[in-house]
């Protein structure tokens, strides 16, 4: 009897000796499709900023892992990609990068008690609740105001708008939003069609947008969408001033849309000219792993990591990560401080760019 209860007590000391159970992050993301160069890149920022905590031994021995899921090309697959991380014991998931993705995923993440925190989703209707949802980037009321008052102080004060259906919770509250301040300081959305992605030409909506002869031209769309817009219009009417919103804003734009983008407009989210030792370090350790340059998504992401891993480091035992992440913060982001308000909602600093020499440069 005394032999087998040492036999007992043995084991159960081996097992608590053993490898401690793993901090389990989600990422999701569009990995494929014509937004996957934001879910790659914020997929890129998610891994090296959990290797960088992994590095400095913030979490002792216990090892991290990152289970990442792409949405996919339809609802069911989305769900079922965020149903997998859940069911892989996640606490928290980073992710996804638009608007559209949440309304897919949000029910099932809330059911479960997950916490989702998206680095780039803005659209207003997310702004200001108590939910499990947090979010890093500004709002696209924000965003609209910026583009707004920006751009009418800059002459154009009558604009044709092409708008992406296929990501519609963003892109119409994003017109929604411009339209109202545009018209606030006195200037004329003149038409404002919607545009399929999956069109095989983006001739015809280009037609409907300079019948109007604009004083400039506006399209929400990703950089694929923006990048075929601005070769039409560049081909039918060159020399029209032409912005793109934000969701745009990736070197994709650029190497897509060529010489057709040159002196193009647009508000980010972050410096690209920032000098600072830190971004410079972040710039390099991202280009020596993933042989790119980071974009905002990329930017957004690791300040979501830093906010997630840090509150994850430093929590007392059995406060919630939603809790966590409200009472720690602000957290030190790349380039501004991250904190977030009782309803998870964060903001973010407005810089006024232009596609100059094929970069992005601030005005």
């Amino acid at each position: 009897m005394r032999r087998r209860l040492l036999v007992v007590i043995a084991a159960l000391w081996l097992a608590a000796c053993g490898p401690a159970e793993p901090l389990r992050i989600g990422f999701i993301a569009e990995l494929t499709g014509r937004s996957a160069d934001l879910g790659e890149g914020g997929r890129n920022a998610m891994l090296l900023v959990v290797d960088e905590f992994r590095g400095r031994g913030q979490f002792g021995q216990r090892p991290v892992e990152v289970i990442v899921r792409d949405i996919g090309a339809d609802a069911e697959t989305a769900r079922r990609s965020a149903e997998e991380l859940v069911a892989a014991g996640v606490e928290v998931i980073v992710g996804p990068m638009n608007s559209g993705s949440i309304d897919l995923i949000q029910p099932v993440v809330e059911a479960a008690g997950v916490l989702l925190i998206s680095p780039t989703a803005s659209a207003v209707k997310f702004h200001g609740k108590d939910d499990n949802l947090f979010r890093i980037n500004a709002t696209t009321r924000d965003n609209g105001r910026h583009y707004a008052e920006h751009y009418h102080a800059r002459g154009i004060r009558r604009i044709a708008v092409a708008v992406n259906q296929n990501n519609r919770a963003f892109s119409e509250s994003w017109l929604q939003e411009f339209r109202r301040a545009y018209e606030a300081v006195g200037g004329t959305v003149l038409i404002a069609p919607f545009f399929d992605s999956n069109a095989p030409s983006y001739e015809p909506v280009v037609h409907q947008l300079l019948a109007e002869r604009p004083d400039g031209v506006l399209f929400i769309g990703n950089a694929v969408d923006s990048a075929r817009l601005a070769q039409q219009v560049h081909k039918l009417r060159p020399g029209t001033p032409m912005i793109v919103a934000e969701w745009a804003g990736t070197s994709q734009l650029i190497e897509l849309g060529g010489k057709a983008v040159e002196g193009l407009m647009l508000v980010q989210n972050y410096n690209q000219e920032d000098d600072s030792p830190r971004f410079r370090a972040f710039q390099d350790a991202y280009r020596k792993r993933f042989g790119k340059a980071p974009v905002y998504s990329s930017v957004l992401t690791y300040d979501a990591g830093i906010a997630v891993l840090t509150a994850l480091a430093r929590r007392d035992e059995g406060i919630k990560m939603k809790d966590a992440l409200i009472r720690l913060g602000p957290f030190e982001g790349l380039q501004q401080k991250v904190g977030f308000d009782a309803n998870g909602d964060a903001q973010r600093v407005a810089y006024f760019m232009m596609v100059k020499d094929g970069r992005f440069v601030r005005e």
